[in-house]
């Protein structure tokens, strides 16, 4: 097998390989056919590493499997944006609260109580959620409900601790092993602001109090601050080699002047620590980018990581390439994923899809060729061996 974990690295530091890495995302796609007995015939009793290998891939070791880790208390504390999976090598442990978990069917219901108010949330991972070979639960009941929740969130944050969890991520490694380059999962946001925004309240409540209460949502990113300070710490210090820091912006939710203000400091600031430690930023840009191109370049990540093009969102590839060519950001992903269903392009149209897109990449170099943001349930296996097929024949990249 190829050695993945060395080709991605050299990827990202613009170096030579003998051919583009191809690191498809198969999590869902295998969960789900493997649920509903559907595995192709030569995968039906694979593991999906295993799938990864017949396909002549390496291992995506960037998004974590959110359910099926080993650690009790792994996402109790979703609704809040807070992880302890095993694998993480960052632990968070909120001190002086009292947490009172239930579990209610389908719900997990978490109260904080803290000196300065209590608030309640709701987590929920449904069968149609197992069915599609989801793993991240859906937040059913937000912390933030009104202005009386900000100061019980923000005591939550101001004390929580953050502690080393090396050990845990070097088992993660070492089980991904030469298949792929093992991320340290960090947070799904990449700034305290952006964790309000997609994690703490409901989107319509956030830019209403964005507007009507400026100063309060600054100050309860203030107090989130203090923990993210804690995190880029002890994450910057650890034995990873790339993190995977904050998910899904799009151009009319982290719009180009809100990711500006409140996102691009955050990232450029947590980069900066990564680079003088001759470590990688990946941020997971999968939504739609136009605008936003020149922010990543600012921010100073490393990775795009799930990047999306045309047909699902404005932007070609070979516009993205174009901007990001100048920071030497590699791209993952690529491949959009509708281009592996039938019910979107015929055999003939994925072929001339492919022909373009493989013009369109140039050179090649900066570019680690997966399926964004994963490969769909219903994707023909067919298709991602062709894939591979035209990665041999397109050859190394120098």
């Amino acid at each position: 097998m190829p050695d993945f974990k060395s080709d991605m690295l050299r990827t990202i530091r613009g170096q030579p390989t003998q051919r583009i890495p191809w690191v498809p995302r198969l999590d869902l796609w295998y969960r789900a056919n493997r649920r509903a007995g559907t595995l192709p015939p030569e995968a039906c009793d694979a593991t999906e590493a295993q799938v990864a290998e017949i396909l002549g891939a390496g291992r995506h070791a960037i998004v974590p499997d959110f359910k099926g880790d080993p650690a009790p208390d792994a996402e109790i504390d979703r609704a809040l944006g807070l992880y302890r999976l095993s694998g993480m090598p960052c632990r968070t442990v909120l001190r002086d609260v009292d947490r009172r978990v239930t579990q209610d069917g389908d719900l997990t219901r978490v109260e904080y109580r803290t000196p300065v108010g209590t608030v309640r949330t709701a987590a929920l991972y449904d069968d149609s959620m197992r069915a599609a070979g989801i793993t991240i639960s859906h937040v059913a009941e937000y912390a933030i409900k009104d202005a009386k929740d900000y100061a019980a969130v923000g005591y939550l944050f101001e004390h929580a601790a953050v502690e080393a969890n090396y050990e845990g991520y070097l088992d993660f490694a070492r089980a991904v092993g030469k298949a792929g380059l093992a991320a340290g999962f960090l947070s799904l946001a990449a700034s305290p602001m952006h964790l309000i925004q997609r994690e703490l309240m409901p989107l319509d409540r956030f830019f209403f109090d964005l507007y009507d209460h400026p100063a309060a949502l600054a100050a309860l990113a203030k107090s989130i601050a203090i923990y993210w300070n804690k995190l880029f710490a002890v994450a910057a210090a650890s034995p990873a080699e790339i993190f995977l820091l904050g998910a899904n912006y799009d151009a009319r939710v982290t719009y180009p002047p809100f990711f500006a203000a409140h996102i691009q400091p955050w990232l450029r600031r947590f980069a900066d620590q990564l680079h003088a430690r001759k470590k990688y930023l990946l941020t997971h840009t999968d939504g739609e980018n136009s605008g936003l191109l020149e922010h990543y370049v600012a921010s100073g990540i490393d990775v795009a990581d799930s990047v999306c093009p045309r047909p699902m969102t404005q932007l070609s590839i070979a516009e993205v390439r174009q901007v990001f060519a100048r920071q030497g950001i590699t791209i993952m992903g690529g491949i959009p994923s509708v281009a592996l269903l039938h019910d979107s392009l015929s055999d003939r149209e994925f072929d001339a899809f492919l022909d373009g897109f493989f013009t369109d990449i140039g050179r090649g170099d900066h570019l680690i060729l997966g399926i964004s943001d994963t490969t769909p349930p219903g994707a023909d296996f067919e298709r991602l061996k062709k894939i591979g097929r035209r990665i041999e024949e397109f050859g190394p990249v120098g």
